[in-house]
């Protein structure tokens, strides 16, 4: 640690220059681990019912059309009201879903059914709140901020992700599904007072109602927009061959043990990269070759991805398993190098995301950022249900450890590929951003 210099560390300033925005983090980031709590934990209560990896990949793929329609629309609400109201709105309708999750556990009536819908109203409307907060951003803080900002969501990731998964899978083991989801319940009240204490953030330049001519007023800029374009397709590829979090409660049912723990350890390791990598994002804040960054970044994801597929072919091969390998035997040397593998794939995908937000903020104009993060959170969260189907279907058809061998494979070739056609995207200069 002496050898590091302070500008190695992550950049403070955008949380002392703006308390609105250190309000909006602080509430985002503790709604944002409780929100963790009840995705693994609805996971493990279908997978519980189930028995099924395909079952609980089906959770992710079921809401991907209203997530799609309801990131769109709220974009477009976005740039035609105040976004403090819209995010505010849409943050209740989440709040509403997860208590109702709360309840059905509590009463003992809950069914697979019922965990998809709840889970697709869930997942619906926090996509509208994610748009509304980043396209919020860019009017706290002042541009050169914005790679800090980023930077600092990536610790809210980190922290989120890193706690949550763990302390799901032990809340679930321990105390059962409906403290689980309750805890939920109560951490988003502090979402609640972060937007609510902030200023009325009206959109700035010319308003389009939210209809078919906001809808295509955004088309018509994205077609002018080959870096915006370009990096959203980059994302879609790497979460769709390179995202095997349905594959986690199988993996520690089944091939690696340890049960739910093992999920929740698993996964939680995606959040300790993106947590270090932020933690340590002083000289990513300094690189002004935004797209180069992307494409590195997303590359050494594959790479991860396609080593944490070897590790699980190492499982079904025997190497290093116990007698007998369940919950209670678990094959702890693979599971290491596993979280180690996932660990560095989370620090990728937390650098490539950084660059990506601060282009999206940087070089998109006011009026028209809430339909373009529309699009960027449909793009952010509907890759890994894309990817958990891809997953799912070909662990069925195959085994565990063969889509992610293959996706990794898949992420370094294409993203090459493609980013070597658009000599413009490796050229990206952040300080003349050009969407």
């Amino acid at each position: 640690m002496a050898g590091l210099s302070r500008s190695s560390f992550i950049d403070l300033r955008p949380l002392r220059v703006s308390p609105p925005f250190a309000r909006l983090w602080i509430g985002s980031t503790l709604s944002g681990l409780g929100g963790q709590l009840t995705i693994v934990a609805v996971m493990l209560q279908v997978y519980d019912i189930t028995q099924d990896t395909f079952a609980v990949a089906m959770i992710a793929v079921a809401g991907l059309l209203p997530m799609i329609v309801a990131g769109l629309y709220g974009g477009m609400l976005a740039d035609a009201f105040d976004r403090r109201i819209v995010a505010l709105l849409a943050a209740s309708v989440t709040w509403i879903s997860t208590a109702l999750l709360a309840l059905l556990a509590w009463t003992h009536v809950e069914t697979v059914w019922w965990l998809y819908v709840l889970s697709v109203v869930n997942s619906a409307a926090n996509s509208i709140v994610m748009a509304t907060k980043s396209a919020i951003t860019p009017r706290l803080l002042p541009r050169e901020l914005l790679p800090a900002a980023a930077a600092l969501n990536g610790i809210t990731v980190g922290v989120m992700v890193m706690a949550g998964p763990a302390l799901a899978g032990i809340l679930v083991a321990v105390a059962g599904y409906q403290w689980t989801y309750t805890i939920d319940v109560v951490l988003m009240f502090s979402l609640f007072l972060g937007l609510w204490t902030l200023p009325s953030i009206k959109p700035e330049g010319t308003i389009v109602r939210p209809g078919l001519e906001s809808l295509k007023d955004g088309w018509a800029f994205l077609r002018r927009a080959p870096n915006i374009r370009l990096q959203y397709l980059l994302d879609i590829i790497a979460m769709t061959f390179g995202q095997p979090l349905a594959l986690f409660p199988a993996v520690g049912a089944v091939l690696l043990g340890g049960g739910p723990i093992t999920t929740g350890v698993m996964t939680a390791a995606f959040a300790v990269g993106a947590f270090f990598s932020s933690l340590f994002s002083g000289p990513i804040g300094r690189v002004r070759h935004h797209g180069l960054g992307i494409e590195r970044a997303i590359q050494v994801y594959g790479a991860a991805i396609l080593a944490f597929g070897a590790v699980l072919l190492a499982g079904q091969l025997g190497l290093f398993a116990p007698a007998v390998v369940d919950a209670s035997s678990p094959n702890l040397v693979l599971i290491a190098i596993a979280v180690v593998f996932l660990a560095i794939a989370g620090a990728a995908d937390n650098v490539s995301a950084i660059y990506r937000s601060t282009m999206m903020q940087s070089a998109v104009p006011d009026a028209i950022r809430g339909r373009l993060q529309g699009v960027f959170i449909v793009v952010v969260a509907g890759g890994p249900r894309i990817g958990a189907l891809y997953a799912g279907t070909l662990a069925t058809l195959t085994a565990l450890w063969f889509p992610p061998l293959l996706g990794g494979f898949v992420i370094i070739g294409l993203v090459g590929l493609l980013v070597r056609r658009h000599p413009r995207f490796r050229a990206y200069d952040a300080e003349n951003p050009v969407p």
